[in-house]
């Protein structure tokens, strides 16, 4: 008889499980037609959903930790008590369920009530909220601040056309035509509505009058109590003979994606300038759509300034593997329609070009409002900028990291949405400092990289496991200290260092 696959795994746990099935901390099993993980922790026993709410990651293969629970493929933070994501990336709460123990068993029953975090606000909240910047930082601090029963306006201000989109899936499984459109909004449109948070698209921001706090944005004068800066950054583009071509694109927001996806139809060959996270991903992306591609880049291996030579000749081989032709040590120094020329002496003929050279911070309306400036906008460990009631989060903020004891900026999606929510409960008055250690993941094909820590030198690297056999954790030291490490399915390691590095 051929087992259903539909059907959850594990036990009935409406039904009750012995006790000592917990002898390893957690259990998966099933309430009805729902999966369910059971995770005891002390003398604690709590049921909660068994997947992340990001990406649906299996959660009894994370990693638990004073009352929360840690999702292994994104490092996602829930409470286990109640469900609520606690840290980004995952931004909807998961489900729980009540729990009783009787006679050596434990049993699982009705869903429990979603609460509202139990966050005490001062008095004197502000009443208006402006947020400018509709990526993660800006999303993520528009939804904290209704999370938490924030009551006052919430005016977030996108110069993108679209609504706050999925970027990481930009260049990954929507690219590569796996994942679908309805997967790429953060939120529906009814969430705006339903939350009174008024949205305006397409809406830049010219100035800030930062006495008056008023800024200008279509036209119009915007009154303040709190301003959030999120406007992100911008891909660096070419400026050589032929670069302003139709063919030529870079990859930021989802109308680019779509034009990529657009000018695949028919596609022969495609030439990736730059062999960073996004450009390799994009390549990957391409290859899964069959078309030839191409990598040209000046270094002489793939990310070894973020990740060292032995994962930099990894990527390549895992690259070279599926058919990718790198050029490296090599740049691009003109297009004669279809044709680009390379200064080693080359030539690629390819009817699709995708530009990967890096990102700016977009500090121009910073500048302008006289906030104060050093290769990012400096912030407080408050995410408070020089100037009062004014905050920055995301790729444009540079902080000082209390592990380094440096002033460091990160242009990862996950730093950004954690400096958002930060954000807003700072903007609300409760004080809360930004240290969480920086992440980021990178899709290869079917081989993950998950990197957490903040290496901009080390004097070190040391493998526990095998880089070729895809089964690794790296990890970066300075001064005899790791300062980050980057793993390849070694989840719950990278977990463990993550919260090694917290203690610090």
């Amino acid at each position: 008889m051929t087992q259903d696959q539909s059907l959850p795994n594990g036990p009935d746990l409406a039904a009750g499980v012995p006790l000592t099935d917990l002898a390893g901390g957690m259990l998966v099993g099933h309430v009805g037609e729902e999966e369910v993980l059971i995770v005891r922790a002390g003398g604690e026993i709590c049921a909660i959903a068994a997947h992340c709410s990001h990406y649906h990651g299996p959660l009894a293969e994370g990693l638990v930790d004073n009352g929360s629970i840690r999702c292994p493929w994104h490092h996602a933070v829930f409470d286990m008590r109640t469900g609520e994501a606690i840290r980004a990336p995952a931004l909807s709460a998961l489900t729980c369920w009540r729990v009783e123990q009787r006679d050596g068993r434990v049993f699982v029953h009705e869903k429990l009530e979603k609460l509202k975090p139990r966050v005490k606000l001062p008095a004197d909240v502000p009443g208006r909220i402006v947020i400018v910047g509709g990526g993660a930082a800006g999303f993520a601090a528009a939804e904290m601040l209704r999370r938490v029963d924030f009551r006052g306006s919430i005016l977030l201000l996108s110069s993108d056309p679209e609504g706050p989109v999925d970027r990481p899936n930009l260049s990954k499984d929507y690219l590569a035509g796996a994942a679908p459109e309805d997967w790429i909004p953060l939120r529906p449109p009814s969430f705006y509505v339903e939350a009174g948070i008024e949205l305006h698209l397409g809406s830049e921001v010219t100035d800030i009058d930062t006495k008056a706090c008023v800024l200008s944005a279509a036209g119009r004068k915007l009154a303040y109590d709190r301003l959030l800066l999120a406007t992100g950054a911008e891909p660096v583009r070419l400026s050589i003979p032929g670069s302003e071509q139709p063919h030529v694109h870079t990859l930021r927001s989802i109308a680019d994606c779509r034009s990529i996806i657009a000018a695949t139809k028919g596609a022969r060959c495609a030439l990736v300038i730059g062999a960073s996270f996004i450009g390799l991903e994009a390549a990957a992306a391409l290859r899964a759509r069959e078309i030839e591609v191409h990598v040209v880049a000046p270094d002489k291996r793939p990310m070894e300034r973020i990740m060292g030579s032995q994962m930099g000749d990894f990527i390549r081989a895992l690259h070279e593997e599926h058919g990718v032709v790198f050029h490296l040590e090599n740049r691009v120094t003109r297009f004669d329609g279809l044709r680009a020329t390379l200064s080693g002496g080359g030539t690629i003929d390819a009817d699709l070009v995708v530009v990967g050279i890096g990102v700016r911070p977009r500090l121009q309306l910073a500048e302008q409002a006289g906030l104060a400036i050093d290769r990012g906008v400096l912030v407080n460990e408050f995410l408070e900028t020089s100037v009062n009631g004014i905050y920055a989060a995301g790729d444009i903020a540079r902080w000082p990291d209390p592990r380094s004891g440096e002033m460091i900026r990160v242009e990862h999606w996950v730093v950004a949405q954690r400096q958002g929510q930060t954000a807003a409960l700072n903007m609300l008055g409760l004080r809360k400092r930004f240290d969480a250690v920086p992440f980021f993941w990178s899709q290869h094909y079917d081989v993950p990289i998950n990197y957490v820590g903040h290496a901009e030198r080390w004097d070190e690297i040391t493998v526990d496991g095998n880089v070729v056999a895809k089964d690794c954790l790296v990890s970066y030291k300075r001064k005899e200290r790791v300062v980050a490490c980057a793993s390849i399915y070694r989840d719950l390691a990278s977990l463990e260092a993550e919260v090694g590095m917290e203690r610090v």
